[in-house]
This record gives C-alpha cells, structure tokens and sequence, in this order.
C-alpha cells in the first residue's frame, strides 16, 4: 500500500477505497467514487465559507499563518518591502522574477504611458453626488472602462491581457485621486510622468496651485511600502472573487470591479478603518483597560486584531509598526498611536487574547498611518484596491492559462422541500 494514499472505509457498505494524497491534498473529485448505489451522486464535501478547501494551485504567494510567514513568488515580505519599490514588485508577482534595471525601466514607462483616463471616463465620474462614497465611484468606473476598452474581452490573447493589466495598474491611481477630488469639488490633475508611481498619486491627490508638486520622500516611500503589503494575499475573499468570476472569461475589468467589491466589505478591506472607528470610542490610553475588560465580556470586538490564516503575529504588521515611527516622524505624532501601542501592550500579555491567538493584524496600523498623511478614512479602501489590483490580476492570469480551471460552479446540500405541487388557488 503506498504512503501517498488516503484509505477510507465506508461503514454504510463496507467498501474500501483509496485515495492518492499529492502536495498533502485530496482530490474532492476523488470522492464521487463513494457511493451507496450505483445511481448515486457519490460522497461530497460540505465546507462553507472555504475553511479548508483549495481551489487552485498558485505560485505567487504562500503564507504558512502559524509562523507568520508571508512570501511572494519565494520572496520573504520583509527583504521586499526594504529593498523593493511597489512596481519592482508589481513586476514579480506578474512575472515570476524580480526585474532587471533594464526591464524595470521598460515596465516602469509602459505603467507611466497609460496613466491618463479618458476624457469620457471623467465625465462619468462627475456624474455621481459630491458624498459618492469613493469605493462606489471606484467600483462603477473600473467596470465602466470595459466599454472604453472593449477588445479586453479577448482574454485569451496573452499580448492582450498584458495590456490590460498595465492600464488597469496606471489608472487605479488617477480614478482614486479624481474620486478625493470630486468629493471636495477641486479640479482634477492630470498625471505627472517625471514622479515615481506613489509620487504622482500623491500629487494628482495634493496638488494646488504649486507649479510642480514636491512629495516629502518619507512619506512616499511609506506609501510605497504599504503598496507592497498590500500588493497580494493568497485565496482572500475578494482574490476568489476575482477568479470565480474571471472563470467565466468575463474581461478583467469587470473582474476587477467584482473583486473591489467583496474588498469593499468591513470585514475585507473596510477593516483599518473600523479600527479607528474602535480607537475613537476608545478616547484615551487611560480607557484601553476598560475597553478590553468589555471585549473579553462578550460587548464589542478588537478591531484589528486576529485573522483567518495568521495564527502568529501578522508580518505586515511588524513592517508597518515600524514605517508609523517614519511617517510621524514627519507628520508628528498621531494621538491614536498612543491608544494603539497600549492596546497592543494589553492584548499580547491578556491570556484571554494569547490563547485564541489574537496578535495585531496589517489593519491595526495602516489606518493609523493614512490619517496622519492625510487620507481620509472613507478612501482606506481604496488605497487597498490601489495595490491589490496587481494581486487579482496575477491570479486572474494564472487562472487564465491554467488548464485544469473551469467556471466556478460550487455544489451545495439542498436542504429545501421534496418535490410537491402547486395547489389550486382555493385549496391554498
């Protein structure tokens, strides 16, 4: 009998089988096998919310969550967000290798050529109301420019899949800077191709009546670097949204749109923002005690704290705690900083929060951060969607070329009535 098999014995029969064990997975397909008769479907498997099914094979990123391990394409999180810049990385988790000086400066121009939108597509967003909120303007407009580029349907043309991944990288930034600017009703800026890519959404965001927007170096770089964190994140929610539905060939800016989405929701990427929600509740450093001794009751939750994979502390939190230190260096000192650090101080050492493995997250801080630069909080996810569309499209590629995948189309356990009949309306 081989060690890579799975032997099963079903008591309802008595039949054995065995089941090949490869990369220490199953096949579900496998266990069709197992039946009670001959016109039975054959044994499934009942998982909500996907706990412990994978529905793909990827190499572009692997996180092993009870040791806080986070790489992209073999690359440890840390050694990138230091020595990397975001399209350095953009490039990796689209090709598979960090790129040449000469292929970065080729990568870097084809991103910078394809910044602009559309006059049209900037018409539509000065369609919405002066309070959209942005992530709704985002959404809309991302699925709009399907119709502006109507040859993306052809997903199947590897030239011109490439293309479309590079637009959608170099727009993300100009649409969230036109929605900030719609909000307040400022005229919009059109990109600027001298400035790096976090330089110039800083600028298309910030700019006044300056002749040339100057962004402060620090804080560039720590956008850049939480660009990085947030490039890509495994079979996430909105990631599965985007190859569920991307299996149905749709083009990818629909796709993109879908995935922004599920990002939109509290418990995706709405999360740093529910954190400061928690902070100003919170008050003080004085009121963390109380507030703790109130979650642990059973009243309220820790935002921020805990994750669905990570069961170790949150790599990219360790890296973002310390990018806070940088950008308030500049920006001074956030007084939610303090609350924060207390608040992380008390989870660590409460048994309470150390048993169910309750370590800060890559939420806890970000929001932190993006206030003291100067975002607002109804931007944060946005400013997630910026770089995680390099994630979903990396996986919607692989998918893509993948020959094993097919359109999603998940079973279910019908738990409705047995065939009956409609009554006459009399009798009903």
């Amino acid at each position: 009998m081989g060690h890579n098999q799975l032997s099963i014995t079903d008591q309802r029969t008595g039949a054995q089988y065995e089941i090949p064990i490869t990369d220490g997975t199953i096949r579900a397909t496998d266990l069709k096998q197992i039946k009670t008769s001959p016109d039975d479907f054959g044994l499934m498997t009942y998982d909500p919310a996907f706990l412990n099914t994978s529905s793909c094979r990827s190499s572009i990123t692997y996180i092993d969550g009870d040791k806080g391990i986070l790489r992209y394409r073999g690359y440890p999180i840390d050694e990138l967000a230091e020595n990397c810049s975001f399209l350095e990385v953009a490039y990796l988790l689209l090709n598979g290798e960090l790129p040449s000086a000469a292929q970065l400066d080729e990568w870097v121009a084809q991103v910078k050529r394809r910044t602009m939108l559309h006059e049209t597509s900037k018409k539509f967003l000065e369609g919405f109301r002066y309070d959209a909120h942005p992530m709704g303007m985002l959404i809309s407009t991302i699925a709009a420019l399907s119709t502006v580029y109507p040859e993306a349907k052809n997903v199947h043309d590897a030239a011109n899949r490439r293309k479309q991944i590079t637009r959608l990288i170099a727009k993300m930034p100009t649409i969230t800077a036109y929605c900030y600017r719609h909000h307040f009703g400022l005229p919009y800026i059109y990109p600027d191709n001298d400035l790096s890519f976090t330089e110039n959404f800083m600028n298309m965001m910030w700019k006044m009546l300056e002749p040339k927007y100057v962004a402060n170096p620090i804080l560039a770089r720590a956008l850049d670097i939480l660009f990085i964190l947030h490039a890509d994140h495994e079979q996430n929610c909105s990631t599965n949204t985007m190859r569920a539905v991307g299996s149905s060939q749709a083009d990818p800016y629909v796709s993109v749109a879908a995935a922004a989405a599920a990002l939109s929701g509290p418990l995706h990427g709405g999360a740093n923002e529910e954190v400061l929600h928690m902070l100003d509740v919170i008050g003080s450093k004085d009121n963390v005690s109380a507030y703790v001794k109130k979650v642990k009751e059973g009243h309220g939750k820790l935002m921020g704290f805990g994750h669905r994979v990570y069961k170790n502390y949150d790599p990219r939190a360790r890296i973002i705690k310390r990018t806070a230190d940088e950008v308030f260096s500049v920006t001074g000192l956030n007084p939610k900083l303090e609350i924060a650090k207390e608040l992380e101080r008390i989870a660590l050492e409460d048994e309470y929060f150390v048993k169910r493995k309750l370590y800060p997250n890559v939420d806890f801080y970000s929001g932190i951060i993006y206030e003291a630069m100067g975002f607002r909080p109804s931007l944060f996810t946005v400013l997630f969607a910026i770089p995680r569309v390099v994630g979903w499209l990396a996986q919607w590629e692989e998918m893509i070329t993948d020959p094993e995948q097919k359109i999603a189309r998940p079973r279910q356990i019908y738990t409705g009535h047995d065939e009956r009949h409609v009554m006459a309306m009399a009798e009903r």
